[in-house]
């Protein structure tokens, strides 16, 4: 039976012992030797493939060209591998090179509740301490259970973006305790690699406002190489601000709800199996978690009524939707730049009103096509999606926060009123490759996710060799796991060049 700790900030004068701080529970669950359950494991294996799809088909991508290029210049034996190349450099720089390779197309797992998350984040860096150590494949899948359980469930009870602080402070340290968990570390060690992973990981959510850079590929990544650092601090003795969650300088009090502030934390019971990856979902179109559903049924209603795809036909069109998702992409956020032609990729794929203009028109969506300057700017694009808003509906802001997982939703309902007086209406609950979608994303659909992405990119004979390596991890030897990733044909890695930087 699931736990609750009870989350209070507490004055230096109360000398809360460890013990009864949220760092050193979460330590607990990492130590807790309970096995992983098959169907667990084998999601696990989904979430390595999907990883690998989207990380191939942004090798030539420019943050992820000059991420690697800065790996490349930390060689290191063992280390660790860094997608797309030969060789073997420190694990925190092959974490921070494959996070942000990840990353980049806004493409792999998500979990929604009182925060964001994208649990998959939790993988490069597991995957590269792993390979730096000689872990087995069962090692690893032990780790990535524990990081996607203690993600979930700060991400259940604990609000960052209230506050406008970025999701990935929720990240740093379960990818922290998850490593603690593969090497088989004591509750000691992993409670002051989770304290500072938490305290040099908290940044706000500008990243994610107004112009967005870049940096949105680079953060997650940041926070696996912090959490690998840490661990490694920890390991030599080295301790954390505490209580880093609790104390009354410490983020609770200072960045979060403050001094009167409760949470209250679900965790597993001593010996329950770690199943939260199992309540996470993964994407088939590249862009925020949010715009999937939309998607899917902008393309429902394009096939049903071609007209809505002439500006001239439509009036207007909202999409009524929860909170977060109107105040995050949609026309909520007061961001200009969501409807500026010339905004970045980055911008765009948080952008609701553009992806629903381009959705309704081509029926489709694609990760590089989507996003093309000359399609963002056409005219008749522009003129639908400047046409487009959002408005936040009550009944599904409680339905994207319902407790039951079978009244959980993550869309919408849109309404196009059209220049003849007609309105048409569609409503969807979750995207199609949502475990309660139309079509549910399982193993078949992960491989086919990785052949569309990585056909192009890769040669056929080490889409097999991968493959082979991803499937049977759960039973891979140190050895296997050190081949666990991809390697481009050396043209393609070649003509992908970045400024110098300093390394």
């Amino acid at each position: 039976m699931a736990l609750v700790h009870d989350l209070h900030v507490h004055p230096s004068a109360d000398d809360l012992p460890r013990t009864g701080q949220l760092a050193w529970r979460l330590a607990e669950l990492a130590t807790d030797q309970v096995a992983v359950d098959e169907d667990v494991a084998e999601m696990i294996v989904n979430r390595v493939i999907d990883n690998a799809a989207v990380a191939t088909a942004s090798l030539a991508r420019a943050p992820v060209v000059a991420a690697r290029a800065q790996a490349r210049a930390h060689p290191y034996r063992p280390g660790a591998a860094v997608f797309g190349v030969e060789g073997s450099y420190g694990p925190e720089w092959a974490a921070w090179a494959n996070g942000v390779a990840v990353r980049e197309l806004d493409f792999h797992d998500t979990f929604l509740a009182a925060d964001y998350s994208h649990p998959a984040d939790n993988i490069p860096p597991l995957v590269a301490t792993a390979q730096h150590v000689g872990a087995t494949g069962a090692d690893l899948v032990r780790g990535i259970a524990t990081a996607y359980e203690i993600q979930v469930s700060l991400v259940k009870a604990i609000s960052l973006h209230a506050h406008k602080i970025d999701h990935v402070a929720h990240l740093a340290p379960a990818a922290a305790a998850g490593i603690g968990t593969m090497l088989g570390l004591e509750e000691t060690t992993i409670f002051q690699a989770i304290g500072q992973a938490l305290h040099t990981s908290t940044a706000t959510r500008q990243s994610r406002k107004g112009h967005i850079s870049t940096w949105k590929a680079y953060a997650p990544a940041l926070a696996g190489k912090i959490a690998i650092e840490s661990v490694d601090r920890a390991m030599r003795g080295q301790s954390s601000p505490e209580p880093i969650y609790e104390g009354e300088d410490g983020v609770v009090a200072r960045l979060l709800d403050g001094p009167d502030a409760h949470y209250t934390v679900p965790l597993p019971a001593p010996g329950e199996p770690k199943r939260a990856i199992l309540e996470t979902y993964t994407k088939e179109h590249s862009a925020e978690y949010q715009s999937q559903a939309p998607i899917d049924l902008a393309r429902r209603v394009r096939a049903e009524h071609p007209e809505v795809t002439d500006p001239d036909n439509v009036a207007a069109i909202v999409f009524h939707t929860s909170h977060h998702t109107h105040h995050v992409i949609g026309s909520g956020a007061r961001d200009p730049q969501k409807y500026d032609p010339t905004a970045s990729r980055e911008t765009l794929d948080h952008s609701l009103p553009y992806i629903l203009a381009v959705a309704l028109q081509d029926g489709a969506w694609h990760h590089v096509d989507s996003y093309r300057p000359e399609r963002a700017a056409r005219p008749d694009t522009v003129e639908l999606w400047r046409k487009i808003s959002t408005a936040e509906d009550p009944d599904w802001t409680r339905r994207y926060h319902a407790a039951d997982p079978a009244e959980r939703a993550f869309g919408g309902r849109l309404e196009i009123t059209l220049t003849n007086g007609r309105t048409l209406t569609a409503e969807i609950d979750v995207a199609d490759a949502h475990p309660r979608g139309a079509r549910p994303f399982a193993r078949a659909q992960y491989l086919d996710k990785f052949h569309d992405l990585a056909g192009p990119v890769l040669e056929p004979a080490e889409i097999d060799r991968f493959l082979d390596l991803a499937t049977a991890l759960p039973v891979l030897d140190p050895e296997a796991v050190r081949r666990l990733n991809v390697v481009a044909p050396p043209g393609l890695i070649a003509a992908a060049t970045s400024p110098r930087g300093l390394f």
